[in-house]
């Protein structure tokens, strides 16, 4: 692992995409509001089902809030206790639910119902790893955990249900990258 320090100039997509990393150790530097507010301004650009722009994020500094969801809300994880615990800013991605994937008359639009509204979520939360990223903040997803309980530990408003954890923060150490599949691995021509 290389370290790496803390500058803001902007990047091609390619190279935000190539070059971002999951980061699980974060400085103690403070993430400003101003600096949320434009890592989630850029996310919002993400396309949405039928533009219904249902993601929500909640940015948690509060120890004692995060300390909670490590400590009751990663189904035992330890990987993520200690990520929640030392990370700056721990954003909840939240969708309101029953919306995306649904026509106006509640019916689901397709047999695919609500899950539509999952990937409206990972569409976004990726939008928002490259956006911090591009800022020189680093991120890392988090999947396990029980929604109900982090819904309840932040006090997500009704209708809301969370859909991932993003540990959010200036990089300690830059991991390298991992092997990638090739396109000739993974892509099919039919």
């Amino acid at each position: 692992m290389i370290q790496i320090k803390k500058e803001k100039r902007l990047m091609k997509a390619t190279e935000c995409i190539k070059t971002r990393r999951s980061i699980r150790r974060f400085t103690d530097s403070a993430v400003t509001d101003e600096t949320m507010k434009e890592i989630v301004g850029l996310a919002s650009y993400s396309p949405s089902w039928k533009n219904t722009q249902v993601v929500r994020y909640m940015a948690v500094r509060d120890d004692s809030v995060k300390n909670r969801i490590a400590d009751e809300c990663v189904l035992g994880f330890e990987g993520n206790n200690k990520i929640i615990r030392s990370c700056p800013v721990l954003t909840v991605i939240s969708v309101k639910h029953g919306i995306s994937g649904y026509e106006r008359s509640g019916e689901p639009s397709t047999s695919k119902e609500d899950r539509w509204e999952v990937f409206d979520a990972g569409i976004a939360t990726q939008t928002f790893c490259l956006a911090a990223h591009e800022l020189g903040l680093g991120t890392v997803i988090m999947g396990i955990f029980d929604e109900k309980k982090v819904a309840e530990a932040v006090s997500l408003p009704e209708g809301q249900k969370a859909a991932a954890l993003v540990a959010t923060g200036y990089p300690a150490l830059q991991p390298d990258m991992p092997k990638r599949k090739t396109a000739e691995d993974i892509l099919i021509f039919r």
